[in-house]
């Protein structure tokens, strides 16, 4: 029997179905029951392992490639951090595809070694004479191409789910993937005691310091997980009632398993939620970029201040996005996954639109002709060079505020920090809510069929997104200033809200729409 604890991730479709009720028995067995959610917890970790693969060496990137590397600039930095984003965008349908066609533990497996293979050359991009640069590219590149396994979880856990499991189980699904963003900055603090030197292995030239240590223990746990993968996942397909369907996936055929339901897939639904999905992630990505070039420009931040404050306040973000995900589970039962998107994509706008400038307050002006510490107009690299500057490279901070290179400081109001702080909790609020739904009303929408290279096109779509929404706003907000910056983007969602509202009642699962299911 399941704990109190999961019942409401494990809650059936179809009335009091309990392990050895006459109604279980006909639609699954408790050994079936208990296989299925263990293979999904599985997934749940390896989510979760995937994201802090990303963030676990995110703020140390940019130091480590400086050691190791004296000619790389800022704009090669843009394309190491670029990299992740576009292997998984490249790698999300290939291994989507593959896991349509074969055992999902056969992508799984690969792309996982694939990041421990990465990993390790990370560690070792020191060792090279020369062009240690392009290693690094070549690592994260690879780190993000075994991240394309995101395709191959979620739709897994899409079709090992009946309807009314599904929420649920998208929602755990993105909480594992937003602890693990959260916590991957923290492990690498905690591994930054060991200090730039830490300790060389000379036998096979292993230097374990605070740039190498995360990438091992991220190339450790793989391993782990490939093992775990081997020997607890099973191949699991339900269809949206919750009775196992036949499947080219499984190992081994039953002859309790019924056939996949016929009927065509709604296309216009599919497009109109990878567009919804690509602004979604696009909205957010611009504004974790400029959460920092923002503060110092508005607030007169010192670069040690700007990192750690709104390291604190990204952080917060992330908590309160685990919690709404956890929120929505229930909320999703009463007012339905459509509404949910739909007021989240609202609540996104009255976060911008708070955030314009209003009043008669300007901010202070940086006039000494120095470094300009916001984001320079050249390139995606130096959008995010703020993040990786240590405190320790200037003891003399020098002056602070708006620079005067940004002719739009000398007229455009600041942003109050109450009125940052209240954009950011609303935003807070909105992303992991239209995030969480995008992907159900999208499971939901394919129906019971394999959905790997579906599931692939909408990672895609969202890797597409996190490289696209950092250029954007980055020339936008240099060259016009947040005025402009926030109004494309109250712009942007409002057209995004149309859509919705143009599509909303095409955006029904497979079952309902077949007539086979009520909504």
């Amino acid at each position: 029997m399941a704990s109190l604890g999961i019942e409401a991730e494990q809650e059936p479709l179809l009335g009091d179905r309990t392990p050895g009720s006459r109604e279980w028995d006909i639609i699954e067995t408790e050994e079936h029951y208990k296989s299925r959610w263990i293979s999904i917890r599985i997934l749940y970790l390896t989510m979760f392992l995937s994201s802090v693969g990303f963030s676990i060496v995110i703020m140390s990137i940019w130091p480590y490639l400086q050691k190791i590397d004296q000619t790389a600039d800022a704009s090669f930095l843009g394309w190491v951090i670029a990299s992740f984003s576009l292997g998984q965008m490249v790698a999300s349908p290939i291994f989507g595809l593959w896991s349509n066609y074969r055992p999902r533990k056969e992508p799984l497996t690969v792309s996982i070694f694939i990041s421990v293979a990465a990993n390790c050359l990370y560690a070792y991009v020191h060792v090279p004479a020369s062009h240690n640069k392009y290693y690094m590219l070549v690592a994260r590149g690879l780190v993000g191409f075994g991240a394309g396994n995101v395709a191959v979880i979620r739709s897994y856990i899409a079709g090992a789910t009946s309807l009314q499991e599904r929420t649920s189980s998208m929602a755990n699904t993105s909480a594992c993937q937003a602890l693990g963003f959260i916590l991957g900055p923290v492990f690498q603090t905690c591994f930054a005691l060991i200090g730039e030197k830490g300790m060389t292995w000379d036998t096979i030239k292993l230097q374990i310091n605070m740039y190498t240590a995360p990438v091992l223990l991220g190339a450790f746990l793989g391993v782990l997980n490939i093992i775990l993968i081997l020997i607890l996942l099973r191949e699991h397909r339900v269809d949206d009632s919750g009775r196992q369907c036949k499947n080219v996936n499984f190992e081994e055929a039953s002859t309790d398993e019924v056939q996949v339901p016929p009927g065509n897939i709604d296309q216009v639904a599919v497009v109109a939620t990878n567009v919804l999905f690509f602004v979604v992630l696009f909205i957010f990505a611009l504004f974790e970029t400029i959460v920092t070039p923002l503060t110092m420009d508005m607030y007169a931040w010192t670069r040690e201040q700007a990192v750690l404050y709104d390291g604190v306040i990204l952080a917060a973000l992330g908590v309160e996005a685990v919690i709404i995900f956890m929120g929505i589970k229930l909320l999703s039962k009463k007012i339905g996954e459509r509404a949910i998107l739909l007021g989240g994509l609202i609540i996104v706008w009255v976060g911008f639109f708070i955030l314009l400038p209003w009043g008669n307050q300007f901010p202070k002006i940086q006039w000494e002709d120095l470094h300009n510490n916001s984001i320079p107009n050249t390139t995606f690299g130096e959008i995010i060079i703020t993040l990786w500057k240590s405190p320790r490279e200037d003891h003399n901070e020098g002056p602070t505020g708006c620079p005067t290179e940004q002719a739009w400081c000398f007229y455009t109001p600041m942003i109050h920090l109450a009125q940052f702080l209240t954009s950011a909790v609303l935003i807070g609020i909105g992303y992991p809510s239209c995030n969480v739904m995008s992907y159900t009303l999208y499971s939901k929408i394919l129906g019971p069929k394999p959905q790997g290279v579906y599931m692939g096109w909408l990672t895609a779509s969202g890797s597409a997104a996190r490289i696209l929404g950092p250029v954007f706003i980055s020339q936008l907000y240099t060259s016009w200033g947040p005025r402009w910056a926030f109004s494309l983007v109250c712009g942007i969602v409002v057209l995004t809200i149309l859509l919705l509202v143009a599509v909303y009642k095409r955006l029904i699962a497979f079952s309902v729409r077949h007539g086979r299911i009520q909504e």
